[in-house]
């Protein structure tokens, strides 16, 4: 558990934005991962009073505030309709209810995990984030960057027309993913993200024009780098996501 000399809950993401420029501070979301660090942190930042726990839907998009909670996106009905099931199958097996309560959509997305179901299944969709002072830019830059000590406000999500499925292996049933896969499809194109390689998540887009889903399934497969740890081989992971893109192609060409 972590320690902080200063707690403050901000009235604006400028007073947020110039506490956070001192390294010792730190921007709390729901804490559920910062305090199992140990340490002393200057100054907790706490974004709850700025109304950024909404997740909002207009005819083009849907705008997540940062302080939204897991469970908000598993339960939202307007993401249910858009995108089928996929928020509520990526996060269903996140801990527990009560966690999915407390963890927050933009902690999850800014801390870039390589676990995290979270980013996986957001880069399989037309996924944006903007940044105080950054502004928008595409979640998969995003996940690329380096940490900078700029806030993220928002995430976008666009809604392009496109369905997606979501699927992962797990030793245990809340442990952390093997291996997670999110496949989405627009017409012939397709957008594939898997995480948990360990390494955090990547996206590539393929044209699946004449492929049926094996074939689709063994290019996207081979085109991501797999390594080890104590949940499992490079190898396995590898045989699990070619398996799982499969799978979650096969759903959407049904569905189609």
């Amino acid at each position: 558990m972590f320690t902080a000399r200063e707690y403050v809950k901000v009235g604006s993401l400028e007073e947020a934005w110039e506490l956070n420029q001192k390294r010792t501070n730190v921007i709390a979301g729901g804490m559920l991962w910062l305090k199992m660090g140990n340490g002393q942190k200057g100054t907790v930042i706490d974004l709850s009073g700025l109304g950024l726990d909404q997740i909002q839907e207009t005819e083009e998009e849907f705008s997540v505030g940062c302080m939204c909670t897991l469970r908000q996106l598993e339960l939202d009905p307007g993401l249910e309709r858009a995108f089928g099931g996929i928020f509520r199958e990526s996060l269903r097996h996140i801990v527990g209810v009560q966690f999915r309560n407390c963890a927050t959509a933009g902690g999850s997305v800014y801390g870039r995990y390589g676990f995290s179901d979270v980013l996986t299944c957001l880069l399989a969709l037309d996924t944006w984030v903007e940044l105080y002072k950054g502004g928008r830019i595409p979640l998969e830059e995003f996940a690329k960057m380096p940490y900078t000590r700029d806030v993220l406000v928002r995430i976008i999500i666009r809604k392009d027309g496109r369905r997606a499925a979501y699927g992962s292996q797990r030793n245990t049933k809340t442990d952390f993913p093997l291996i997670a896969c999110a496949v989405s499809r627009k017409g012939d194109s397709w957008q594939i993200s898997v995480g948990a390689r360990p390494k955090k998540a990547e996206r590539i887009c393929l044209d699946g024009a004449g492929k049926t889903a094996a074939e689709l399934a063994k290019e996207a497969a081979g085109r991501f780098a797999y390594g080890s740890n104590m949940r499992g081989s490079a190898e396995y992971r590898a045989h699990l996501a070619e398996v799982y893109i499969r799978r979650l192609a096969e759903k959407l060409e049904k569905e189609a």
